[in-house]
């Protein structure tokens, strides 16, 4: 059987998948989950955590500590 672009396509889909679950679960054992963010800055450090992936077990330690969202106001 020939693995063709689908082949390949699985395998890198598999990859991703695989090094989110890493970092999820590095999120998990530094207790992200455990009380629901309260502001943008926790949100933000849940997500760069995971999108940070196995680097997490190679001294990467993303945090946001800042974060401003400009909301819009109603025109009058």
């Amino acid at each position: 059987m020939v693995r063709g672009r689908s082949g390949l396509a699985g395998i890198g889909t598999l990859l991703v998948l695989v090094w989110l679950v890493i970092g999820a679960v590095a999120a998990g054992q530094r207790h992200y989950f455990d009380d629901a963010p309260t502001n943008c800055a926790g949100t933000s450090t849940i997500a760069v955590t995971i999108l940070a992936g196995p680097l997490n077990y190679m001294g990467v330690n993303p945090k946001i500590d800042d974060c401003n969202v400009d909301v819009p106001q109603p025109s009058q």
